[in-house]
């Protein structure tokens, strides 16, 4: 095992490489005189990083596919000069999470949108090859005659790609009514697909299209099949949520193996190869690196390259086994067991802004969420540093001076202080849980409350309460039965939830209308549930007022709620898509991707307070963050970071 403290300076190395990549502007000087209103101050890229979505190789040329940046790039790392000697962009899509090779060409796969190109890497030429309707491809793999497979969402569905023609053959959905198709292998005679959120493992007929199921009875209620790799003789499937490694000979699948990762809390097998008798897995989320031998059933802990990084490829060259993760590639020699890190950024692969997922300003600096962390902006120096963390922050919040930080996956709760290098990890949800939505404080009982989405093909949400002092935490599920809560707010030992009437993705919703509901965190019960607003599917943001509770719906329907009363008492249409919701004495303010919208709660009427931000945040949609002055609210134009005056 490599020592944390190594891969920790890795990563500061990385981040400090992608800091440098990109021109930050100095904080402007405090004005001696109050901005006016909606006066907007660009404080340069939000978040910039330099996350890995897959790899091939090419002879000695690990060609490197990114995720989140715009244009999205494939970086060439030649092993001989050690360097990347070039970049290919990718310009549509928000991400590379398929790449196979047919003989010198490198195929890339995209998601939002879903287009496959390719790269002649003898002359450089990059070409879009053909688009789909399907919002993901999740994978991709080429067959020996060089016809390329891919796997999409949503439905799941197995495509085939012909490079002597361009021409597109449909196989349809291996296992109708599942919406992933995760994992994909194909040989001379088959395609193998690696289906969730239900698992299950098919062989498809190239020639004929019939279909027949692989997956042993005994492990038939799993959630997925989402990585795969296959030798002349054996498929290896990694399965969630239980973390196993699945080996299947081809010739007699009654003849398998099922083998469970060990590290502690593990949960996935993200990542799967074959090579010279040995499956070579990686598991999520505590990053480690295992081998298991098929002729022998030897099973060995190979190490932790990178605590909790996701490894998204493994693959094989030169005799070594080399991983793909977000922060960068670890290298393994089986011949001595030497275990190496390598910073892809440090060796010249391009680092841009990219797609931020939130924002909070804690009044000194403002954290913005992204791939790997967050970048923290210094607001009185300008100064931006990164700070690690394995993961995505999809939701912070500050309490005191400890700020608090809901991770993806694994619906894990971090705090961070104000001058601290590392995040501490305070607790991982469990309860199939997987994204956190929302974070509040209620200052009465000092308890800190996070709500949490489940796994894909799970059902009900939870809210997990956590006590600082002590270090406790107890998991509500369902709270709000058959829902997710969206968002919450507090106030007095009542935290009030907003739900959404999406479970776990690719599962279609059950209930039709989001709610509103109060959970009393001293009886630890909800008290009453109602449903605010005719039709809304979620409600994406609440704040309690001095007198009431406001909270927007994803239809952009500001609603006012009386909690004596227990009744909507006004509401309002503000915009299309409701966003955030901040409030600031007599006004609120949420946004959409365009514009800012100022709210005046006693007339009830809204205005635009800035317009043309065009932001461009993770998944769509907006997040605005109000500074604790009352005088400033931050969020994006373009991938910049704003401060817009109030």
């Amino acid at each position: 095992m490599i020592p944390r403290r190594r891969f920790l300076q890795a990563a500061a190395a990385s981040a400090a490489a992608s800091a440098a990549a990109v021109t930050l502007p100095a904080a402007p000087a405090q004005a001696a005189t109050r901005e006016p209103k909606g006066t907007i101050t660009d404080l340069g890229p939000a978040s910039v990083a330099s996350p890995l979505g897959n790899a091939e190789f090419v002879g000695d040329v690990l060609y490197l596919g990114s995720r989140g940046l715009a244009p999205n790039v494939v970086g060439a790392w030649d092993l001989a000069q050690d360097r990347v000697t070039a970049h290919f962009d990718i310009p549509t899509g928000v991400g590379i999470w398929a790449m196979c090779k047919v003989g010198t060409d490198v195929y890339v796969g995209t998601h939002s949108r879903s287009d496959l190109y390719k790269i002649d890497t003898l002359t450089g030429r990059t070409t879009l090859l053909a688009q789909y309707p399907d919002p993901y491809i999740w994978t991709m793999a080429a067959s020996p005659d060089g016809k390329v497979y891919l796997g999409t969402s949503q439905p799941g569905r197995v495509l085939e790609y012909d490079p002597a023609t361009g021409a597109t053959r449909d196989l349809g959905q291996p296992a109708p009514g599942e919406a992933y198709v995760r994992s994909i292998q194909a040989d001379d005679t088959h395609v193998y697909a690696g289906v969730g959120a239900n698992a299950h493992l098919i062989a498809i007929d190239r020639r004929t299209g019939d279909k027949r199921e692989l997956l042993p009875a005994e492990v038939a209620d799993r959630d997925w099949v989402s990585s795969m790799a296959i030798s002349d003789t054996h498929v290896a499937g990694g399965m969630n949520s239980l973390a196993e490694l699945l080996v299947v000979d081809k010739a007699d699948p009654a003849a398998y193996k099922v083998v469970k990762a060990t590290a502690p809390g593990e949960k996935y097998v993200v990542s799967v190869l074959i090579h010279d008798g040995w499956v070579y897995f990686a598991g999520r989320p505590s990053g480690t690196f295992y081998r298991y031998e098929i002729a022998t059933g030897a099973y060995e802990v190979l190490g932790v390259p990178f605590p909790e990084a996701q490894t998204v490829r493994i693959l094989e060259h030169g005799g070594r086994v080399y991983g793909v993760q977000e922060p960068g590639i670890f290298v393994y020699d089986p011949a001595t067991g030497d275990l190496a890190y390598v910073s892809h950024v440090q060796k010249g692969f391009r680092a841009a802004p990219e797609e931020p997922m939130s924002v909070h300003c804690d009044g000194e600096r403002v954290y913005v969420g992204g791939k790997g962390g967050c970048d923290l902006h210094d607001l009185a120096t300008g100064q931006v540093t990164r700070l690690p963390i394995p993961g995505e922050p999809k939701t912070i919040m500050t309490a005191g001076t400890t700020t608090y930080l809901g991770v993806y996956t694994q619906a894990a709760l971090y705090s961070h202080r104000a001058g601290d290098p590392e995040a501490k990890l305070l607790l991982r949800t469990g309860h199939n849980q997987d994204r956190p939505k929302d974070l509040v404080h209620d200052r009465l009982t000092g308890l800190i409350v996070m709500s949490t989405q489940p796994e894909p093909g799970h059902q009900n949400g939870a809210l997990d309460v956590y006590d600082p002092r002590t270090g406790r935490v107890d998991t509500y599920r369902p709270v709000v039965e058959r829902q997710t809560v969206f968002s919450l707010a507090a106030r007095l030992g009542t935290v009030y939830l907003g739900t959404s009437t999406q479970e776990g993705l690719g599962s279609p919703p059950v209930t039709s209308t989001a709610r509103l509901a109060a959970f009393d965190l001293r009886t630890r019960e909800v008290r009453w549930e109602v449903e605010p607003v005719a039709g809304a599917k979620a409600v994406t943001s609440l704040k309690h007022g001095a007198l009431a509770l406001y909270g927007i719906t994803d239809a952009g329907v500001l609603f006012e709620y009386d909690p004596l009363r227990r009744k909507v008492t006004r509401t309002l249409k503000v915009c299309d898509r409701g966003g955030d919701l901040v409030l600031a004495g007599r006004h609120a303010y949420t946004g959409d991707e365009d514009a800012i919208y100022e709210i005046d709660l006693v007339r009830l009427t809204s205005r635009k307070l800035v317009e043309g931000l065009a932001s461009d945040w993770f998944g769509g949609g907006s997040r605005l963050n109000i500074d604790p002055s009352r005088k400033a609210l931050y969020a994006l134009k373009g991938r910049n970071l704003i401060r817009v005056a109030l």
